[in-house]
């Protein structure tokens, strides 16, 4: 009996082991799996002749508890997340870098069409003003004659000439002094893509002509408030505007006047058949007065000085007239059946059609053919060959002068 219950005390003793490893276990988790797992008790075989003790080699597998999901598990390893390559930043004094690449800057510049020369990209999208300048004596010096980029002279009653000056590319602040307009500006404006068209007033025929003409008409009467007068000279040649006041009156959707000249590149000499050295040119219009210009070609201003009835033509601030070219257009006139208030006759010039011209630019005249078919068209000037005479970038006037009336030497 005692031998019996000292059996069953050995035996509750080998499993209160067992019962602690439970109880450890249940508390553990993983832990305990893992040790059991990584270093298993030893196994006892007994035979009959003896008892050999086995102990297992220890294997490198882990178990470890399931996570809590109901999606099944793989067993092929997670793909790892490409990262980007890192960005390289400058560091100052370490030599050179490899920087991203920059984005260049829009354009600020582009071509005039009317001087060929860079000008304002914004300002290069808007209309052209025209404005109506008067040449009498009284009349000078003007203002914005050097702002505009073309100046069409053309005669008017008397032999005295008057001016419809293109400003596109500069500001004149004033601009003037502003005069009456004339049938002659109708044809020269109209190729223009609806310009704008600054006067002071015509006779109850012109206006009905500019009413109806391809233009925005800007003139005195219509917008009073964007002209004003001059105390320190008479009227009526005291009258002036200036050229932004006027550009802010260009209706929505207004464009750019088209290319007038062919110009050649800064590199390249003017050429043509019959192209000869010139250094001075004279035209004139002669009625019951004389107007006469002069033309001297100046190789260090690169343009052509102008001298009227004997002296140098400055505008207000002094500086004298030198556009980079002058285009001699000989013209017929007609009289219109008109007089003005001194009851002179009122010419046209016959604008419409084809002719005989001249180009002075660069030190050489080379003569050539105009054509205009209509109102509504631009002037070509071509040489003996068919080919666009091609001018200086620069600013340009064109004289309307009556046929014969021109010489050069």
């Amino acid at each position: 009996m005692t031998a019996h219950r000292a059996q069953r005390h050995r035996t509750s003793l080998r499993s209160l082991p067992v019962v602690l490893l439970l109880v450890v276990g249940s508390a553990c988790g993983t832990d305990f799996l893992r040790v059991e797992t990584v270093n298993p008790p030893p196994t006892t075989t007994t035979s009959t002749s003896t008892t050999t003790t086995t102990r297992p080699k220890p294997t490198t597998t882990t178990t470890r508890k399931a996570p809590s999901s109901t999606t099944t598990s793989s067993t092929r390893p997670k793909s790892k997340v490409a990262l980007p390559p890192p960005v390289a930043t400058p560091v100052p004094g370490l030599g050179p870098q490899t920087l991203p690449p920059t984005v260049p800057a829009p354009p600020t510049m582009s071509a005039s069409p009317l001087t060929g020369l860079p000008m304002d990209i914004v300002r290069s999208k808007r209309p052209v003003l025209v404005v109506k300048i008067d040449n009498a004596p009284k009349a000078r010096p003007q203002v914005g004659l050097n702002q505009a980029d073309v100046v069409f002279e053309e005669g008017v009653e008397g032999g005295i000439t008057r001016f419809a000056a293109l400003f596109h590319s500069e500001e004149s602040k004033p601009v003037g002094p502003v005069r009456s307009a004339r049938s002659t500006d109708i044809k020269i404006v109209s190729a223009l893509h609806h310009p704008l068209f600054a006067y002071s007033g015509a006779n109850a025929l012109f206006k009905q002509y500019v009413a109806d003409a391809p233009l925005v008409d800007v003139g005195v009467d219509k917008y009073p408030d964007r002209y004003h007068r001059d105390s320190g000279r008479s009227s009526p040649y005291n009258l002036f505007s200036e050229t932004e006041q006027l550009l802010d009156l260009a209706p929505d959707g207004s464009v750019p006047p088209p290319p007038l000249f062919a110009f050649r590149s800064p590199a390249a000499a003017p050429s043509g058949p019959g192209a000869h050295a010139v250094t001075h040119a004279r035209v004139w219009w002669q009625a019951s007065k004389l107007t006469e210009a002069i033309w001297d070609w100046d190789v260090t201003a690169k343009g052509w000085r102008r001298t009227q009835n004997g002296e140098a033509h400055v505008d207000a601030s002094g500086r004298q007239v030198t556009p980079a070219n002058v285009v001699v257009q000989f013209v017929s006139y007609h009289d219109t059946g008109l007089v003005d208030s001194s009851g002179t006759s009122v010419p046209e010039a016959d604008v419409v059609g084809e002719g005989d011209a001249w180009v002075l630019t660069g030190g050489m005249l080379i003569p050539c053919h105009w054509s205009k078919p209509s109102n509504t068209e631009v002037t070509r000037y071509t040489d003996a060959t068919g080919a666009e005479v091609q001018l200086a970038r620069g600013k340009t006037w064109v004289e309307l002068v009556p046929p014969s009336q021109g010489e050069a030497s």
